[in-house]
């Protein structure tokens, strides 16, 4: 009686406790199952080693007149087991109980149950699978072989198993079990006129270690996507039409950049501001030098540049004019206006105006090498054109 009440009780309370739980829903409070990938041989396997107690075996007459009583004893078990699922598992489990009947012919009755039992969790089929639940309960119907004392019987049975997490490797068990053996293994005569069966009890607490791989993994799968609205043979014709228009059109693009790719393929390896000579298709890098000497024209008495001549001057320097490039600078003055001293101060000033514009541009001044001649020499005929500044690349 006691250990039924510990059965129902366990049953009754697990069923509470894990109805409570919510850790193993989706988005919508359903519960998530299946299905989940196979494991391997030795993934998900446990050994369980426990010890508790057996129910003392009470013996009587169709008449319920007793005739022997048990007082209970020792139950150990040792099993080794396997979750195939997550909800369904199998084990080959040992127990030995020994009872103490007192009755005419009785003594110390040891026996022996060896059973496969298949295991069934209950929790996992209704609450879905987590592999770190506290608490589950797996009953379970077994099967096997019984030694009473020295006569040898089958026997079959049926129980709870209960597992409490400890960690992922480690459970403690309490396993409640019910057996069921012929009543002629306990030497009852025939005389005695009992029933045909009796039915050992135990009830035992101990470990269980989990080996290999624990857990399960959730088989993952693609969810198709379905079109609500369907397509008429009309609508499906135009929107191929459609699709084949469009290919033709992107190859027909495609064709076109693959020309423009050839046509623009000379051109790949060309460095910007490098002269070339173009010939038969081909680009051969040249060295041009501005035709020389640049003259620049200053009005007369003056020493400023006109906005044309700077123009002049910034595109010598922009085409011609790097730091290493030497040059020569030379100024004038007209004959015809001014002293002799005046004009070459005169030309000493045009001389600096432009130093000074082609050192902004670049040029160093040590390259750079100036001579004012005032009127003392005259390149051209006519007096403006000889108001000038010459520069000349060495």
């Amino acid at each position: 009686m006691i250990l039924g009440a510990l059965a129902t009780a366990s049953l009754l309370f697990s069923l509470n406790a894990n109805a409570q739980e919510n850790a193993n829903r989706d988005e919508n409070g359903k519960v998530v199952r299946g299905a989940y990938v196979t494991n391997k041989a030795f993934d998900n396997t446990f050994i369980g080693v426990g010890a508790g107690i057996n129910a003392g075996l009470n013996l009587q007459n169709k008449e319920g007149i007793p005739f022997a009583q048990g007082k209970g004893g020792l139950a150990v078990d040792v099993a080794f087991g396997k979750w195939w699922t997550p909800f369904i598992g199998g084990r080959i489990n040992y127990l030995g109980i020994s009872n103490d009947i007192k009755g005419d012919g009785f003594g110390k009755t040891p026996q022996h149950f060896v059973t496969g039992d298949l295991l069934w969790s209950l929790t996992n089929t209704f609450w879905g699978y987590k592999e770190t639940r506290i608490w589950n309960v797996n009953p379970y119907i077994s099967g096997g072989y019984a030694r009473v004392d020295q006569d040898n019987e089958w026997v079959m049975g049926a129980g709870i198993y209960n597992t409490f997490r400890v960690s992922n490797r480690v459970n403690i068990t309490l396993d409640l079990r019910a057996m069921a053996a012929k009543a002629s293994t306990y030497k009852v005569t025939v005389e005695k006129k009992i029933g045909q069966f009796e039915f050992p009890l135990s009830a035992t607490i101990g470990l269980a270690f989990n080996l290999g791989k624990t857990g399960f993994s959730r088989l993952s799968s693609v969810t198709p996507v379905v079109i609500p609205v369907p397509f008429t043979t009309e609508q499906y014709n135009a929107l191929a039409d459609k699709v084949a228009a469009l290919e033709k059109e992107n190859a027909a693009l495609k064709a076109q950049v693959a020309a423009l790719e050839n046509e623009l393929a000379p051109f790949k390896n060309l460095v910007n501001g490098q002269t070339y000579l173009y010939e038969n298709g081909t680009f051969t890098a040249v060295d041009v030098k501005a035709g020389s000497p640049l003259t620049l024209y200053f009005d007369c008495g003056s020493a400023k540049l006109s906005a044309r001549e700077k123009a002049h001057l910034e595109y010598f320097t922009e085409n011609v004019v790097k730091a290493d490039t030497k040059l020569a600078v030379n100024g004038y003055a007209d004959k015809q206006t001014g002293t002799a001293k005046r004009n070459q101060k005169l030309s000493e000033q045009r001389v600096k105006t432009v130093v000074d514009l082609l050192k902004k541009a670049g040029a160093c001044e040590e390259n750079i090498e100036t001579a004012a001649h005032g009127a003392t020499i005259q390149l051209f005929n006519g007096a403006a054109k000889n108001r000038v500044v010459t520069i000349e690349v060495k």
